[in-house]
């Protein structure tokens, strides 16, 4: 038989078969064993087949179908491993807060480019605009003109108030996405709001910190009435790419990808070279200099909000 992985706790898995009946299964020993270089072998979202366990209600799954997309991070910040977030996607929204917490442009530019890498389409939707004074609405609407222009859908919308949730309920009709951000920006909120049937546990932020507290502890996927099935998953301290050239970094920014053929140097890293269009974009402001410094971040591996995270 087979179907669909729609919760993984690193043990069991709760499988959806064609005929939307769940059943818990484990992996099939050699199937564990192989050499893999992630962290998870199977994913929410994994289309899989499975056997079913003599004289027990459980199952095998017995392999993996091929993935037609999937995101990914690295593990740990010193690990070489990978983690698998979710695969088989429509989409991936990373949901983003300017306080309580701050989501700061690095961590959005990595998850961006990460979707691009792995051809997701990807949306920013910034959430709790019911609590924003007037300076926080300003910078607000900057950040969604400058991903907006760049070729990013942005949605202004209020887990708790209610607000923009129909034009998210429209989108999400008939597709498979992927919600992810830091803890405490109201993922799980959001996803109650859209669909209050679910009954999501939700969490404080610290009062000492304004950092969230993790209430989902793995992936999950869930079926909405209008078709689609929306993940919801841990929330991220931070956003480690893996498995990314250096030398073409620069292709997962669509600003530049735009301008680089007219760069002198075909193979122009946009760094240091003359005659570079990128980096004279970014002079006349054509380039949003945020970006280029998530880009030159990016290739020096610096890592994003350790230090406030740890």
């Amino acid at each position: 038989m087979e179907g669909i992985i729609t919760r993984s706790t690193g043990i069991w898995y709760t499988v959806r078969l064609e005929n939307s009946s769940r059943i818990e299964c484990r992996l099939r020993g050699k199937l564990r064993m192989k050499g893999v270089r992630t962290t998870n072998v199977v994913a929410v979202g994994d289309r899989v087949s499975i056997t079913i366990e003599s004289g027990s209600n459980t199952g095998l799954i017995a392999a993996v179908l091929p993935r037609h997309n999937y995101i990914i991070r690295r593990a740990t910040r010193l690990s070489k491993a990978s983690h698998i977030i979710a695969a088989n996607l429509d989409e991936a929204w990373l949901i983003a807060t300017l306080a309580m917490p701050a989501t700061s442009t690095g961590f959005m530019d990595r998850f961006l480019i990460t979707a691009e890498a792995y051809h997701i389409p990807a949306s920013i939707v910034f959430n709790k605009y019911d609590i924003y004074d007037n300076s926080i609405l300003l910078s607000l609407h900057l950040l969604s003109e400058l991903y907006s222009g760049i070729g990013y859908q942005c949605y202004f919308v209020s887990a708790l108030r209610g607000d923009g949730l129909d034009n998210l309920k429209k989108r999400m009709a008939g597709k498979t996405i992927l919600l992810s951000g830091h803890s405490g920006v109201g993922k799980s909120a959001l996803i109650n709001a859209i669909e209050p049937g679910l009954k999501l546990k939700t969490g404080e932020l610290s009062a000492l910190h304004e950092k969230g507290k993790h209430t989902t502890s793995f992936a999950e996927m869930f079926e909405l009435p209008s078709g689609g099935f929306i993940i919801d998953t841990p929330g991220i301290k931070e956003f480690s790419l893996t498995d990314f050239d250096r030398k073409e970094v620069w292709e997962r920014f669509p600003e530049m990808r735009a301008v680089s053929m007219q760069c002198k140097f075909h193979n122009c890293t946009h760094t240091h070279e003359p005659s570079c269009e990128v980096k004279r974009c970014i002079e006349t402001g054509t380039i949003s200099r945020t970006r280029y410094k998530s880009y030159l971040s990016i290739l020096n591996d610096e890592e994003l909000d350790i230090n406030d995270w740890d």
